[in-house]
């Protein structure tokens, strides 16, 4: 199925993998309901930078970051327990690819293709490339460095909340 995360900047459109990332994408679905997602946002955004070109692609001889490529967020509803959910085994990270950060609910929507990462986050979806210039426009917002466990990062000065839809598309697979 598809969902929807809606923001002010554009709709993400995002093709869920339940084949690869069953237990992940039943926890979206428990989501669904609560179209509100209090909490849910976007709070960290990296631009490709000089390591990755338009499409994703690394550039050689070019660093892997930071920046980092990304745009991050949390998937944890406020008054919803949330449960740690397992690492499942799925595709490498390209552009559009949204992943899970360890067993959740943070997440985030790969700009660039990162098989240097090889299989370490669960990728449980991936955004429609037509959608991707709107992950692009919340990369581009106004941040501010940070450091998280000695590595260098950016904020976003103001976090980007979303709502979720179900969206009735048919999927060609």
């Amino acid at each position: 199925g598809i969902i929807g995360l809606e923001t002010e900047h554009g709709t993400l459109h995002i093709k869920l993998f339940p084949d690869c990332a069953p237990h992940t994408v039943a926890y979206i679905l428990e989501l669904l309901p609560m179209r509100h997602c209090a909490g849910c946002q976007f709070y960290r955004a990296e631009s490709r930078g000089q390591s990755w070109d338009s499409e994703g692609n690394h550039i050689k001889n070019a660093g892997f970051g930071p920046p980092f490529a990304l745009i991050q967020g949390t998937l944890e509803a406020q008054g919803t327990p949330f449960n740690k959910l397992p690492l499942e085994d799925c595709p490498i990270l390209r552009r559009g690819s949204v992943a899970l950060i360890g067993s959740g609910p943070e997440f985030f929507i790969s700009l660039a293709d990162h098989s240097e990462w090889k299989q370490e986050y669960t990728v449980f979806g991936s955004v429609l490339p037509e959608d991707m210039n709107v992950a692009e426009k919340i990369a581009a917002l106004p941040t501010l460095p940070d450091v998280w466990n000695n590595v260098n990062v950016t904020v976003l000065e103001k976090p980007v909340p979303f709502l979720f839809r179900r969206i009735n598309k048919n999927s060609q697979d």
